[in-house]
């Protein structure tokens, strides 16, 4: 009989206690931070691959210190990713550098350059890209890029630089694994706008499990850095800081 009674208990405790982890995990929140536009030797560079958390550096194809920087920046144990040039509705297409894409290319010569920027950039495990508001509601452009990344087994982060993305609707087609921008650090170049969105990310880091904010070297990126050795500390009060693809939904085999 006492058996009998105990396995009740047993099978009770062990329920209950399964059930404490699975909520404990449930509450665990998970930051990550992309930083833009590194390959050229951009103002911030260095000091950012310097800063004491896993980044996820987004890295340009062929500049002159794109393999540089993807080396030092694995180096440091960030993730790496591509930062793909791609036309935006307005501005020039020059400004966006070599290899770009562009809407009024081939099918074939999309799909070459994206090939040829994956090889570029070692140790990516990841793309997203630059600029791109005009190429990323482009539903052909963008089915060729994601089915490239499907066959080298990358990620996709859209940045959210245009209001009517196809990436969504085109990755969940193909089974790509895609991650949406929560919010941008520096959109505005001013130093008081940088700090305040690094206090509005504390913020929302008390409303949200995962959130995903994008910074830039370059022409904010000292600014960047500044604001994020600030805030890092009370953004690891509140969160784990992690890699892009930790956040990435686990992969449910099929029967």
């Amino acid at each position: 009989m006492r058996s009998i009674v105990l396995i009740p208990y047993l099978i009770f405790f062990a329920f209950t206690g399964t059930a404490q982890s699975f909520t404990e995990e449930q509450q665990k929140k998970e930051l990550a931070i992309v930083i833009d536009d590194f390959g050229n030797n951009m103002e911030g560079s260095k000091e950012m691959l310097e800063l004491p958390v896993p980044l996820t550096v987004a890295i340009m194809p062929f500049l002159s210190t794109t393999e540089k920087d993807a080396k030092r920046a694995h180096e440091k144990g960030h993730e790496v990713i591509i930062h793909l040039p791609m036309e935006p509705k307005k501005g020039k297409k020059s400004w966006l550098g070599p290899g770009a894409i562009t809407t009024d290319l081939s099918d074939k010569e999309i799909r070459k350059r994206v090939e040829e920027a994956i090889k570029d950039v070692p140790f990516a495990v990841g793309m997203n890209h630059h600029m791109g508001s005009k190429a990323t509601e482009d539903e052909r452009v963008m089915r060729i890029i994601l089915e490239v990344c499907k066959e080298n087994n990358l990620y996709y982060l859209d940045s959210k630089t245009a209001k009517k993305s196809v990436i969504p609707k085109i990755a969940e087609e193909l089974s790509v694994p895609y991650l949406e921008n929560d919010m941008f650090f520096d959109h505005i170049y001013s130093e008081r706008h940088i700090y305040r969105q690094a206090s509005k990310l504390v913020e929302r880091l008390d409303h949200r499990s995962q959130l995903i904010a994008i910074g830039h070297v370059g022409v904010t990126g000292e600014r960047v850095v500044s604001a994020l050795k600030t805030y890092l500390p009370e953004y690891e009060k509140q969160a784990e800081i992690v890699p892009l693809s930790a956040l990435l939904p686990p992969v449910i085999p099929s029967l």
